[in-house]
């Protein structure tokens, strides 16, 4: 699958598209110009892939169980294929952190978490950390598993713990206007601290709507003032 990438220095940033689209959706929606004058000042790089919605969640053509698969696929493919595409661009010492908005920060978060020995954090914006929330009903092992709402309060394997805990770059953001749920956010937050996880949690208010003009004003933001 093809990958779209932009600047030559600094930290990688993956960006998973929103929700059924392309590794070009951020270019369209002028995400990549809201971030070039940190792309240009060498801060980051940015690496977009495609989404794998259409093939899995978002399709009504498939049964449940196809979609997990897919979603797994779609993980195994990032790890890879995708991380060792980032390390060969940049090196092995470069820092890699995912970032996505909507059902693009599900995806962020649960990448970050399932492999934080090769992802280093995550930006995630208005996003809901329930996979059930795409699923229509169906829950089973994979979706479980790929859940974080559900699986991190069950996570007592210090590996992985004491790699999560490492990170100082868990950014959760999220507006409270038209179609944003803070309380997702929240609710995430509250169990990442219950585990003695950092992270950022940030709600703006009710002007801020679930919508590009939103993103395009929080990611320069948190690059700008996080990193």
């Amino acid at each position: 699958m093809p990958i779209a990438a932009y600047g030559h220095y600094g930290f990688a940033l993956l960006l998973i598209p929103t929700a059924a689209a392309d590794y070009l959706e951020y270019e369209r929606f002028q995400m990549i110009d809201a971030l070039a004058p940190l792309i240009n000042a060498g801060k980051l790089r940015v690496f977009s892939i495609d989404s794998m919605n259409k093939e899995s969640w978002m399709n009504n053509e498939m049964v449940p169980e196809h979609k997990a698969i897919r979603h797994n696929q779609f993980n195994e493919y990032v790890f890879n294929e995708v991380v060792p595409f980032i390390r060969n661009a940049t090196s092995n010492d470069t820092m890699i952190y995912t970032c996505g908005a909507s059902f693009g920060a599900l995806h962020a978060m649960n990448l970050f978490l399932k492999r934080p020995d090769l992802i280093n954090g995550v930006i995630s914006m208005s996003g809901v950390y329930n996979l059930t929330e795409y699923t229509k009903g169906f829950f089973d092992d994979q979706v479980y598993y790929n859940s974080p709402e559900h699986y991190m309060p069950n996570l007592t394997d210090e590996w992985y713990l004491e790699k999560i805990k490492a990170s100082h770059h868990i950014h959760i953001y999220t507006g409270s206007g038209a179609y944003e749920d803070p309380e997702a956010g929240k609710r995430f937050a509250g169990i990442l601290y219950n585990k003695g996880i950092w992270y950022d949690l940030d709600v703006w208010g009710a002007d801020i709507t679930h919508d590009w003009p939103t993103w395009r004003t929080m990611l320069p933001y948190i690059i700008d003032t996080k990193f």
